[in-house]
């Protein structure tokens, strides 16, 4: 009996933040790790080149740190394939069979790219290729025949825009070559789309308002020394609110179940007053550094031998490309563009 594909994967445009751990990359580890399913995990460089085509050595860079993210966080090769989209050809000419079924005005409507398009200032000057990337999305879900995919709660408009993809292919063309993919979604609410330390709605590169994976210890502490928490609360004695709160919500969101009491007990001595922030900051932080030290550790050590790192990365780009190269025939035996058979 085969076992149910799960594909995902990240725009290597600098270092993962704890956004994406807990936002997918810990899923997905989580899921590797049941041996439920096969699994394929890869870094979207020609995603992340839509908005930086003029910066290409940033992306190139990136998929070395990115890597290194993925099997400090606890992606292990032998259990999951690990690959490179731009190694992938299929999934372009994929992209382009499927550009012929979805319209503008439905590309414009996706509110995941109407508010990153938005984000990012584009105005009237939007990269073609940053309009159609959920055509592309579409193409490296399909071309895997995934069955789940493990996105942030923001992605759930790109989930859906590859299963009206998927339909119209399978109608127009009268075959069930293509798979309707489901989302999985992160567990807790909070973090599915994780705060920036100074309360912007999210944890972005570009806001500079993250903390990385591969931050140490030092910086650690800086970055959760300067988060942000209430403006009012000047005082110790000084009551305090939760809400809004950077402290309160990463607390939630990386407290354990042995530290939900605690948690619960700092929140109401907070809000009635007698609670400073320093000691609320300096409990976070232990918090973080149990999740967070082992990782670094382990990426210090990956990081000892990049060879070995790419050498992983070329073994899953070969073995993925095996498997986009048979669903991309069937697909254009479905559509009879097989000439000289």
């Amino acid at each position: 009996m085969t076992k149910p594909i799960i594909l995902t994967g990240d725009r290597p445009t600098g270092k993962l933040h704890i956004g994406h751990y807990v936002g997918s990359l810990q899923n997905r580890v989580r899921l590797q790790n049941e041996e439920q399913y096969e699994m394929f995990v890869f870094l979207a460089d020609q995603q992340a080149l839509t908005d930086h085509a003029k910066e290409p050595q940033k992306i190139v860079e990136s998929v070395g740190q990115v890597a290194l993210d993925y099997l400090a966080a606890g992606l292990d090769p032998e259990k999951s394939t690990i690959f490179i989209q731009s190694q992938i050809p299929e999934l372009a000419e994929l992209s382009m069979y499927y550009m012929n079924l979805v319209s503008l005005g439905r590309l414009e409507r996706n509110p995941t790219v109407k508010t990153e398009i938005a984000q990012k200032g584009f105005g009237e000057s939007i990269p073609t290729g940053f309009l159609v990337y959920p055509i592309a999305q579409a193409a490296d879900i399909t071309a895997f025949k995934a069955n789940y995919v493990p996105v942030g709660v923001d992605q759930k408009p790109m989930i859906e825009q590859t299963r009206e993809i998927v339909r119209s292919f399978n109608h127009a063309y009268q075959t069930d070559v293509l798979v309707e993919p489901e989302g999985i979604y992160p567990t807790h609410e909070g973090a599915g789309r994780l705060p920036g330390l100074d309360g912007n709605a999210k944890m972005s590169k570009s806001l500079n308002n993250g903390i990385y994976l591969a931050d140490d210890m030092d910086t650690l502490k800086k970055k959760v020394m300067s988060m942000y928490t209430d403006p009012d609360h000047i005082k110790v004695e000084d009551p305090g609110k939760i809400e809004g709160n950077m402290v309160f919500h990463y607390l939630d969101v990386f407290g354990r179940e042995e530290d939900k009491a605690e948690i619960e007990a700092m929140k109401e001595h907070y809000q009635r007053g007698g609670l400073g922030d320093v000691k609320t900051k300096r409990y976070l932080l232990e918090i973080l550094e149990r999740e967070l030290g082992p990782i670094r550790e382990r990426r210090l050590e990956f990081a000892k031998d990049m060879g070995e790192v790419y050498n992983m990365l070329q073994k899953g780009s070969e073995k993925a490309r095996q498997t986009a190269a048979q669903t991309l025939s069937e697909v254009k035996a479905a559509m009879g563009l097989h000439y000289f058979n």
